[in-house]
């Protein structure tokens, strides 16, 4: 079994969030330190702690956290411009291990603005 995990405990309704999208597949909810004036997050309820741990069986389920990203940024009114980042590993700056993808918008971005 998978470990519990900060997010999992929002999907599970045990610590609040502020929920901006849910489906029956993911969540999204507003980042707790945003880093831009739109800062989303794109939250499988299947614990995959990382990136790299998803396996076959997983592609729908990402092919659909991109296309979540899309209806939530556009909710956000951001669709015209926004990044979408995951993080792999804690060398990466990945602090929870439920694998989610940060939407952020809202102010333009060059290419070195988060360092790439």
């Amino acid at each position: 079994m998978t470990e519990e995990t900060l997010f999992s405990k929002i999907i599970n309704g045990e610590i609040p969030a502020d929920i901006v999208y849910e489906d029956e597949y993911c969540i999204a909810i507003k980042d707790i330190a945003p880093k831009a004036p739109v800062h989303l997050l794109v939250i499988p309820r299947k614990i995959i702690p990382r990136i790299i741990d998803a396996e076959a069986d997983d592609q729908a389920l990402l092919g659909h956290l991109m296309l979540a990203a899309g209806k939530v940024a556009e909710q956000a009114g951001i669709a015209d411009a926004f990044r979408l980042i995951v993080n792999n590993g804690a060398g990466a700056g990945q602090t929870v291990f439920h694998l989610h993808i940060h939407i952020l918008g809202g102010k333009g971005f060059s290419e070195s603005s988060l360092g790439f």
